[in-house]
C-alpha cells in the first residue's frame, strides 16, 4: 500500500521553498509504521537532512534537521509552524535523537527541554518561549494525531540537470530535422494572437534565443498593458548551428483589444489566407484593402497561416473581461470556419504563486498550473490537451535549460498542429 502525506500541496510546496527548494520523500508515517521512536529512528537514521511534521488539530508543526541524525550525535534543529499563509520559524539548541524522540514516557528533564516528541503518548512538549515564537498555544504539551518524516533532497541535482539537458537536445534535434507534412510548404507559419501584453513578442524572442544560444530581443516588448506590436511581423528563425533558417515562421500580430482597441477583426481572415505581408501597419478602425502596398493579391499555400496560438498571461486568465472573452470566441469562430487548428500558450508561469524553477520539470502536475489550464478550458472551451505552458525570456541574461524545454515542447506541439491542418486540406488547396 502506498503511504501518502497529510500535507496539502500548498503546505508541502511552501515548506520546500522555505527550506531552499527541496524535494520531499516520505520515509515514515506513524499511523502506517507504528507510533514508536525505535521504529522511527531505525527508518530515518542516516537519511541526510529531514523534516519531521506533526499534525495537531488545526496546527501543523515541525522540525527541520539540517544533517543526518545518528544515535547520540547532536543535530541542529529549526522548528516551524504554519500560521495561515506564512511559516514561522525558530532555531533551538542542538540535541540528540534520543532527546528529540524519547523512548518510553518522556522524563521530566526531557519535558523541560525546548522541544521533544513523545510518539507513544502522542504528545509534544514545547518550551513556552518557543511556543510564543511559533504562535502556538501557551501550554506545556500539545497532543497530536499524526507524525511524518521526510527526507530532503536538492531537486536540481547534477543527475536531474543532465536529464533536462538531454531532453533539450532531443527537442532541438526534433525541430531541426522537422519537415512540414507532405513537403507541401517549406516553412510552417504560426500566428500568435492574444490580448495586449500577453507575451506574444516575448515568445518570438524566446524561440529565437534558444536557437541562437543567447538571449535575444529582436521583437520589441512592452513594459505595460498597452503592448508594442502595431505591425504585422514575420520572424524566420535561424539556427546558430549551421546558419540555416528553421522550418517555421512566427507571425506576430497586434494584440486583441476591447471595443475599438486592438486588432481589427476584419483583418484576421486576410492574415489567415496570406494576403498580409511583413511590416503591415495595423489600423484598429479599418481592415487592409486590396490596393494597399502590403496586400498580397494571390497568396500561395506557403503564405497562409498553418497554425494559430492564442497567447495568454497565466496570471490574468481568470480576470479576462466579458468583452475580451467575447472577442476571443469571435476569433475562434473565424478560425473554425477556415478549418484552422489553434492552441493556447500560457505565459508568465514563472511568476505564479509557489511556482519555482524546479517545478518546470513536471509543470503540468503543479496544482496552480492545473488550475489555470482548467480555467482556460472552462472559460474559453479549449481542449485541455491544446493548452501549453511556457516561461519566456524577459529579463534574463543567460539561457536556462529548464525554460528551453518548455519553449521547445510548446513549439513542437504547434508544428504537429500545423501538420494536422495541412493533412486535412482539400486536394485543390494543396496545389
Amino acid at each position: 500500500m502506498t503511504v501518502t502525506t497529510r500535507l496539502t500541496w500548498v503546505q508541502e510546496k511552501s515548506l520546500q521553498n522555505h527550506f531552499g527548494g527541496k524535494q520531499f520523500s516520505l520515509l515514515y508515517k506513524a499511523s502506517d509504521h507504528e507510533f514508536s521512536p525505535q521504529v522511527l529512528l531505525q527508518i530515518c537514521s542516516d537519511q541526510g537532512p529531514t523534516v519531521t511534521v506533526i499534525y495537531s488539530g488545526d496546527h501543523v508543526i515541525g522540525a527541520f534537521m539540517q544533517k543526518s541524525y545518528q544515535a547520540e550525535n547532536e543535530v541542529s534543529i529549526k522548528l516551524f509552524a504554519f500560521q495561515e499563509t506564512e511559516i514561522l520559524e525558530c532555531e533551538i539548541r542542538p540535541c540528540t535523537p534520543s532527546m528529540l524522540f524519547p523512548v518510553g514516557k518522556a522524563k521530566p528533564w526531557q519535558r523541560n527541554s525546548e522541544f521533544n516528541i513523545d510518539l507513544q503518548e502522542k504528545y509534544m512538549y514545547i518550551h513556552s518561549n518557543t511556543s510564543k515564537k511559533l504562535g502556538l498555544p501557551q501550554c506545556d504539551s500539545i497532543s497530536f494525531k499524526e507524525c511524518e518524516v521526510f527526507r530532503c533532497e536538492d531537486v536540481l541535482d547534477k543527475r536531474t540537470m543532465e536529464g533536462v539537458t538531454e531532453l533539450r537536445e532531443s527537442l532541438l534535434s526534433c525541430i531541426r530535422t522537422y519537415k512540414p507534412y507532405g513537403d507541401l510548404v517549406p516553412q510552417i507559419r504560426i500566428l500568435l494572437l492574444g490580448p495586449i501584453g500577453a507575451g506574444k513578442s516575448s515568445f518570438s524572442n524566446s524561440v529565437k534565443s534558444v536557437f541562437q544560444g543567447r538571449v535575444m530581443h529582436q521583437a520589441l516588448v512592452g513594459s505595460d498593458t498597452t503592448g508594442i506590436s502595431e505591425k504585422y511581423r514575420t520572424y524566420s528563425v535561424k539556427d546558430k548551428q549551421d546558419g540555416n533558417s528553421l522550418p517555421f515562421i512566427l507571425c506576430d500580430s497586434m494584440g486583441l483589444g476591447e471595443e475599438e482597441e486592438g486588432l481589427c477583426m476584419d483583418d484576421i481572415p486576410y492574415i489567415l489566407k496570406g494576403h498580409i505581408s511583413d511590416r503591415y501597419q495595423f489600423n484598429p478602425m479599418k481592415p487592409i484593402t486590396s490596393g494597399h502596398c502590403n496586400y498580397i493579391d494571390s497568396p500561395l499555400l506557403k503564405d497562409r497561416i498553418h497554425c494559430v496560438a492564442f497567447v495568454f498571461d497565466a496570471n490574468s486568465i481568470e480576470h479576462l473581461s466579458h468583452e475580451m472573452v467575447s472577442t476571443i470566441r469571435r476569433v475562434r469562430r473565424k478560425l473554425i470556419k477556415y478549418g484552422m487548428v489553434h492552441l493556447v500558450l500560457l505565459t508568465h508561469v514563472d511568476s505564479m504563486d509557489l511556482i519555482t524553477k524546479d517545478d518546470f520539470i513536471d509543470i503540468y502536475r503543479c496544482l496552480p498550473v492545473k488550475s489555470k489550464v482548467e480555467a482556460v478550458h472552462k472559460e474559453l472551451g479549449f481542449a485541455l490537451s491544446d493548452i501549453l505552458v511556457v516561461s519566456n525570456y524577459t529579463c534574463e541574461w543567460e539561457l536556462d535549460p529548464l525554460k528551453d524545454v518548455l519553449i521547445l515542447s510548446a513549439l513542437r506541439h504547434m508544428l504537429w498542429a500545423a501538420d494536422d491542418f495541412l493533412e486535412d486540406l482539400p486536394l485543390e488547396d494543396t496545389r
